[in-house]
């Protein structure tokens, strides 16, 4: 016998695929991975340096349930610098990345029964994070056209709003769609909140990678309101090319932060020590790390952008923040290929791979059906080739 809560975990969409592609590349095939959810750069020299300093030093030692101060100084300093609001050491804490900030959000503000809004397309934990507190997952689609979609569709929100709504997660720049929100659609956003008052859960962990002039707005800045109704969810993953490091923060109310750190200290206490120091350098020092890698990232976004919208019957949206593309791919569903009918996401994700070898991860894995998502995190090289591969296996289907 299995508890509930193991039992009412959806298996990820992807773990099958990432076996099949494990297997390929044992084989010796050559896969292009266009499925990367990770930046593929190194950790810029200065960061690795604060970690081995941190080792030489000792510093080694359990670590406080919230982080250690210099980092969560650092931290209070990048949100009023960056994004326009002020946070105690009481309003901060440090968790094992960013998933956890959000898991952690998550159990604390969502009860039995609880309702927590997930505008979709959306990050694949999202909704199993609701399910493992006890919650019911609302989604609602994202609305707009062409190439302006996958924006908060404000109004089927306030529909779906009930007496036991307690939370909303948004994230921008979006995970997998690569929308980022206006400032006029987060105002609205607030005024639900405030009005019906249920908390935002806001992930901003690709905050800092934007494109064609496109404006990070941390929610939590708009209004002391919106502040009082908002967790922001933040970490190093992203932007500093820290995934293995595993650093990841939540700042919100003073009240809803104690008993996030609560939660914390039964399940990990504080975060890896050597960590926090590479943190303090990550947030606090030279960002010309970030800016390189931004840039390179716009490259290869454009081109992908222009080598989608060459091949026919796919659309595509604006990829104006993090690495990825959502292109639909929906009008060759219903072709054949030798191994039967491409009749969703999945099987178009299975017919690339065994095909052409190019690894996509299936819209549906994201709530996003007749989508495919593609990451830009890969070299211009291979991104060029893979989408060579991609155009060549979806002009054969019949």
């Amino acid at each position: 016998m299995f508890s509930r809560r193991a039992n009412n975990v959806t298996p990820s969409f992807t773990v099958e695929l990432n076996a099949r592609i494990a297997e390929l590349n044992r084989s010796g095939e050559d896969i292009i991975k266009l499925n990367i959810g990770e930046p593929d750069f190194n950790t810029p020299d200065n960061i690795k340096d604060a970690a081995k300093a941190a080792i030489d030093n000792n510093f080694t030692r359990y670590t406080p349930i919230q982080g250690i101060p210099d980092l969560q100084k650092a931290i209070i300093d990048k949100l009023r610098e960056d994004n326009g609001v002020e946070y105690t050491m009481n309003e901060v804490c440090v968790t094992t990345g960013a998933k956890q900030a959000l898991f952690e959000a998550t159990l604390t503000l969502a009860d039995e029964g609880d309702e927590v809004i997930i505008p979709t397309p959306c990050w694949v934990s999202y909704v199993d994070m609701v399910k493992i507190a006890g919650g019911i997952p609302v989604q609602v689609p994202a609305v707009g056209y062409g190439k302006d979609r996958y924006h908060l569709d404000l109004e089927a929100i306030a529909k779906a709003v009930t007496p036991r709504t307690t939370a909303i997660i948004i994230n921008s720049p979006n995970n997998p769609a690569s929308v980022v929100y206006t400032r006029e659609e987060l105002e609205g956003l607030v005024a639900l909140a405030v009005e019906n008052d249920f908390w935002i859960i806001s992930d901003e962990v690709y905050e800092k990678l934007l494109y064609d002039g496109s404006q990070h707005i941390c929610v939590a800045s708009i209004s002391p309101e919106a502040k009082a109704h908002t967790v922001v969810v933040n970490g190093c993953s992203k932007s500093y090319a820290m995934t293995g490091w595993r650093l990841g923060y939540a700042a919100g109310p003073e009240n809803c932060m104690k008993k996030i750190r609560g939660l914390q200290g039964h399940i990990t206490s504080g975060i890896n020590s050597i960590t926090q120091k590479a943190g303090v350098e990550a947030i606090m020092g030279q960002q010309r790390s970030v800016e390189a890698m931004r840039q390179e990232f716009d490259r290869r976004r454009q081109m992908m952008g222009e080598k989608l919208q060459a091949i026919p019957h796919v659309e595509t949206t604006d990829s104006l923040g993090a690495f990825y593309y959502l292109p639909n791919v929906s009008w060759y569903f219903g072709k054949k290929w030798q191994e039967g009918v491409i009749e969703n996401s999945v099987d178009m994700a299975t017919y690339l791979l065994e095909t052409v070898k190019v690894a996509v991860v299936p819209g549906d894995a994201f709530y996003a059906p007749g989508c495919l998502r593609l990451s830009y995190s890969n070299s211009m090289e291979n991104l060029e080739k893979g989408l060579d591969r991609l155009a060549y296996a979806l002009a054969a289907l019949v």
